[in-house]
């Protein structure tokens, strides 16, 4: 995907005043993510059978997570694309689909695998984690050029507003389970800066009980130092004995 001039010019303006990135942070999310479960794949006892559910059931929650990805993305973003660069999406729009077929073929290697017996489970645990390995390679390919090529169409056609309220309408598409599952991967890989924002823009407009369970969700995943810049940044009651930076 070639970018045009006006493209090429938003993401030097970009450069020296940054703009909204719908991509950043549910990509840091997602990177997170895979990783931790590709090590899992890596290290586990393919004969233990409660150890092999258990990964398998990861897996299987990481395809799931990554077909809603795809599926919000060609809803929201692909859409607002498209509705003012027509083409600008195509080329990504072929990955999501290889991408689908690609989820389709690990689920069956999950099932083959947690189905198989002892005798053959470190082959075929083998071939999964070269498979997921591979799946994880091309993702992250992939969500470079999202973040480079779509945002320098984005951001050439669009301003930060309108950017807000898609991101916005994603977001209030995704269930709240769902929701707190993204942000348990999401909030613990940003920076500070990132967390914060993301935390005070939701304790000023979710609901008080949404917002105590995201808390709940997050904290385990900090550590001490990070959750107490990020509780001074929302105001809560300062951790004892800790003093953020």
């Amino acid at each position: 995907m070639k970018n045009t001039a006006q493209e090429n010019q938003a993401v030097v303006a970009t450069q020296a005043l940054p703009r909204f990135d719908m991509y950043a942070g549910i990509h840091k999310a997602m990177r997170a993510l895979m990783s931790d479960i590709l090590m899992a794949v890596g290290r586990m006892d393919p004969q233990d059978s409660q150890e092999l559910a258990a990964v398998g059931e990861r897996v299987l929650e990481l395809l799931d997570f990554c077909a809603a990805h795809l599926q919000h993305e060609n809803d929201f973003v692909h859409t607002a694309m498209e509705a003012r660069a027509p083409g600008a999406s195509a080329r990504i729009a072929h990955e999501h689909n290889d991408h689908l077929h690609h989820i389709s073929s690990l689920k069956q290697q999950v099932a083959v695998l947690c189905a198989s017996g002892s005798a053959g489970a470190p082959a075929l645990a083998q071939q999964l984690y070269l498979a997921l390995t591979l799946f994880v390679a091309e993702n992250f390919q992939h969500m470079h050029m999202e973040e480079t090529a779509h945002n320098a169409v984005l951001w050439a056609r669009y301003t930060d507003a309108e950017l807000v309220d898609i991101h916005n309408a994603l977001v209030a598409s995704i269930a709240p389970a769902d929701m707190l599952f993204s942000l348990r991967w999401l909030v613990p890989y940003m920076n500070p800066a990132e967390r914060a924002g993301l935390l005070l823009d939701m304790q000023a407009h979710a609901p008080a009980p949404a917002f105590a369970a995201a808390l709940d969700v997050v904290r385990p995943h900090l550590t001490p130092m990070e959750w107490a810049k990020l509780s001074r940044a929302l105001g809560l009651p300062p951790v004892p004995g800790l003093v953020a930076a």
